[in-house]
């Protein structure tokens, strides 16, 4: 029988995700994945899916791992300076809430700043966290990051949004 979850515990969870990518805590973030899990910028407004259609990151477990030791190479080209972020989030709503399915959607609209040196990124849009209860925890199934500006010609975001 799994735990009885609450709206207030899948918006705390969206919360807590995002302080633990502006604090570096990358492995611990991506030990909120299920094993089946992906997280994806799609590159065009309403896009239906990762793998028919060019995204600018559709990544699984591997592919989220290699980044995160990148990231945490001292000889990581790309990270000199190291690259900071910081996430400013609406109050997150529950889209979907079907404890019988086992199936949560929770939607943020938010702002993401990175800066690297004396370079500042932004970007604005809205996230949608797939999450079920998987061994008594809350887990991502999908984080689908929905940039306002997706079908843009973007530079390379170094960190997670």
């Amino acid at each position: 029988m799994q735990n009885e979850i609450t709206r207030q515990q899948l918006i705390d969870f969206v919360v807590q995700e995002s302080r633990l990518l502006d604090a570096k805590r990358y492995d611990e973030w991506n030990a909120l994945f299920t094993d089946d899990a992906f997280y994806w910028v799609p590159a065009q407004p309403d896009q239906e899916d990762g793998i028919n259609y060019c995204s600018h990151l559709y990544e699984d477990k591997l592919l989220r791992e290699l980044r995160i030791e990148r990231l945490k190479s001292p000889r990581a080209f790309s990270q000199q300076p190291p690259s900071r972020c910081h996430h400013l989030l609406q109050t997150p709503t529950v889209e979907t809430f079907d404890e019988a399915a086992n199936r949560y959607v929770v939607r943020t609209e938010f702002h993401y700043t990175e800066s690297q040196g004396d370079e500042l990124q932004f970007y604005v849009g809205t996230f949608f966290h797939h999450l079920t209860v998987q061994e008594g925890a809350l887990r991502m199934t999908l984080k689908r990051v929905n940039l306002l500006n997706c079908d843009a010609a973007l530079p390379a975001v170094q960190l997670f949004i």
